[in-house]
C-alpha cells in the first residue's frame, strides 16, 4: 500500500500530525518502537488544560485520540528510510511506502561515554553505516551497540568489510543472530590510535584491533534516520527545518524534540500541527 504520509514516532508531535493529516482525508501511518521520554515523567503541571496530570496519562490520551480517528500505528522499530520514486520505511521485518515523511523521533540520545569514543569521531568512530561503510571495504568494524539497531547496522557491513564485531559493552545481546557477526560482550576501556582509532582495549585488559566503530545504541535516534536519507543537520545534531517543518528535502519533514529548542509539550504539538497541515498542501499540490 502507498501511503500519503508515513509518521515515525508516537509522541505529541507525532499524534498532533496525525490529527490533522487523517481528517484530511490523507492515508496515515504511525510506526513507533518504544517507551518515550514523557512516559517517564511522573507529574505536569505547566501544560494548558490538564494540570497535575502525568506524562504517561497524556500519551495515553493522545494515542485514544488516533485510535479514535482509525489512525493505523505499527509497533515496530524504523531502521531506516530510502528514497526512490517515493520513500521506503524499513524496520526489521517489513517496508512500507509513503508519498511523504515525517519524523518525530524525539530528541537524540546520549553518546556512550567511553574514552576516546569523541576523540575519533569521523576518524573511525561513524554513526552511519550507510554513509560511510562503503569507506571500510575489506577492513576489520565493530558496531558499538546491543539491540536490533545494532543488528541492523552489522549485517549492512557484513557485504562491504573484512570482518564485523558486535561491541555490547557488557550488556546482554538480543537474541537474534547474524551469521558472520563476532559478539564480544567486554566491557569497554577505551578507543585508542594515532590519527585514526586502531584498537580497542577492554576491561579486563585484553584489546581488539579494529579499523572502524560504528555506534548503534539503542533504537535508531532522528539524527540517524536523517544522516541515512541525507537530511542535513546542525551543530548540536538536530534537524533543520523551515518555518514549514520541511527539512532540504522535498516531502520530508520533522517536528517536535528532534528539531531542537524548547523540549516541551507545547512545542511538540505546535510543530506536529504544523508539519500535518505542510504534509496536506504538498499531497494537494501534487496532486494538482
Amino acid at each position: 500500500m502507498l501511503y500519503d504520509v508515513i509518521i515515525i514516532g508516537s509522541g505529541p508531535a507525532g499524534i498532533s500530525a496525525s490529527l490533522y493529516t487523517k481528517r484530511a482525508g490523507l492515508e496515515t501511518l504511525i510506526v513507533s518502537k518504544g517507551i518515550g521520554t514523557l512516559n517517564k515523567v511522573e507529574k505536569i503541571e505547566n501544560y494548558y488544560g490538564t494540570p497535575n496530570i502525568s506524562g504517561k496519562a497524556i500519551q495515553e490520551i493522545g494515542e485514544n485520540q488516533a485510535k479514535n480517528l482509525n489512525i493505523e500505528i505499527k509497533n515496530e522499530e524504523v531502521m531506516q528510510i530510502d528514497y526512490g520514486k517515493n520513500f521506503i520505511v524499513k524496520t526489521l521485518n517489513y517496508e512500507y511506502e509513503a508519498k511523504t515523511i515525517i519524523i518525530a523521533t524525539g530528541s537524540n540520545r546520549k553518546v556512550a561515554n567511553i574514552k576516546g569514543i569523541k576523540e575519533f569521531e569521523g576518524k573511525g568512530v561513524s554513526y552511519c553505516t550507510t554513509c560511510d561503510g562503503f569507506f571500510y571495504k575489506d577492513k576489520d568494524v565493530a558496531v558499538l551497540g546491543n539491540k536490533e539497531y545494532a543488528i541492523h547496522e552489522a549485517q549492512n557491513l557484513l557485504p562491504i568489510a573484512k570482518s564485523v564485531t558486535m561491541l555490547t559493552n557488557g550488556e546482554q545481546p538480543v537474541e537474534k543472530r547474524t551469521e558472520g557477526i563476532e559478539i564480544k560482550e567486554n566491557k569497554i576501556r577505551e578507543f585508542r590510535g594515532t590519527n585514526s582509532i586502531e584498537e580497542i582495549e577492554f576491561e579486563d585488559n585484553t584489546t581488539k584491533k579494529i579499523d572502524g566503530v560504528f555506534v548503534a545504541l539503542g533504537t535508531a535516534s532522528s539524527s540517524d534516520l536523517a544522516r541515512k536519507l541525507g537530511v542535513i543537520l546542525d551543530d548540536k545534531n538536530n534537524i533543520k527545518v523551515d518555518n514549514k517543518m520541511e527539512t532540504n528535502i522535498k516531502g520530508v519533514y520533522a517536528c517536535g524534540d528532534c528539531t531542537g529548542g524548547i523540549l516541551q509539550i507545547s512545542k511538540a504539538v505546535y510543530e506536529g500541527m504544523v508539519a500535518g497541515m505542510s504534509v496536506i498542501q504538498f499531497i494537494k499540490s501534487t496532486k494538482a
